[in-house]
């Protein structure tokens, strides 16, 4: 018998994987987490029936969460991670030496133990002693700090179940008062080729907009997500992400990378035109 995964991107889209074996199913205090093994993309992390990551393409996510926030501000040293339970955007911060402080703040801890048990690949960086792990509601952690950190990483799922609040007007307001005066805020932004997923990132755009003097949404190819398009808003308080792109800085990191280099740091900001008509929607929008 054939085993397949099958998640609904709308009401008439279906995304399906064939599955090797089902390896772990439970429910959590505030989710269903389900790991499969899969023939085409390795291992999946499945949250309330919505696919998180795959081994196969998890990196494209992470690195572009990460790599292009780090890239502008080569002087981030203490960041702010708000979700992040498999480990991937860790993993990426862990990378820069010029980092020197990480809290992740993840409500269900039972995604950290199952992912650190299925999911290596992603969790190698938890036990770095840079990194700081609270397991409690993102929303509350950031409402005590103030002038804080240089970068706060919005690594969420979508913005229903545990991850409602993290699109909130409050809790982005919140993120802005825990930034140093130059800081960045960079958050996994939907996608706007589904209405549904559209309006939830019109949402999103139009509250951060309203702190920050610099808000732009980027994009990248992440296969496994609904329509495979997905985008990222990175804010900040001082630093534009492309005018002020270090290129030669992080190329002296010497990193490997899967997806992330310099000229997709140039690209990604540069959106289709269905992206930008979106955009223009939203009130305040900076194309």
């Amino acid at each position: 018998m054939e085993l397949w995964f099958t998640e609904n991107h709308t009401s008439g889209v279906k995304f399906s994987i064939k599955i090797k074996e089902h390896l772990v199913s439970e429910q959590s205090e505030f989710q269903k987490i389900d790991i499969l093994d899969s023939y085409d993309f390795g291992r999946i992390l499945v949250l309330d029936g919505c696919l998180m990551l795959t081994e196969k393409d998890e990196k494209i996510y992470h690195e572009m969460i990460t790599h292009v926030p780090l890239s502008v501000n080569p002087n981030i040293k203490r960041v702010l991670v708000i979700g992040a339970g498999d480990g991937g955007t860790i993993r990426e911060l862990c990378r820069f030496k010029n980092v020197e402080h990480i809290d992740m703040v993840e409500i269900d801890r039972r995604v950290v133990e199952l992912c650190r048990e299925y999911l290596p690949q992603t969790t190698c960086s938890l036990d770095d002693k840079r990194v700081h792990i609270y397991y409690e509601d993102g929303l509350k952690f950031v409402r005590g700090a103030e002038n804080e950190y240089d970068l706060i990483i919005v690594d969420s799922t979508d913005p229903f179940g545990p991850g409602e609040g993290l699109f909130t007007k409050e809790f982005y307001g919140n993120c802005y008062k825990a930034l140093k005066s130059d800081g960045i805020l960079v958050n996994q932004h939907e996608s706007t080729f589904y209405d549904e997923y559209a309006q939830a990132m019109k949402r999103a755009h139009s509250r951060i907009k309203s702190f920050f003097p610099i808000a732009l949404v980027y994009q990248a190819h992440i296969p496994t997500y609904p329509s495979g398009h997905w985008l990222f808003g990175f804010a900040s308080k001082k630093f534009h992400p492309v005018d002020d792109f270090n290129a030669e800085w992080w190329l002296s990191q010497e990193l490997k990378t899967y997806y992330y280099n310099r000229f997709v740091h140039i690209g990604c900001f540069a959106l289709p035109q269905n992206v930008r008509d979106v955009l223009r929607e939203t009130k305040g929008a900076n194309l």
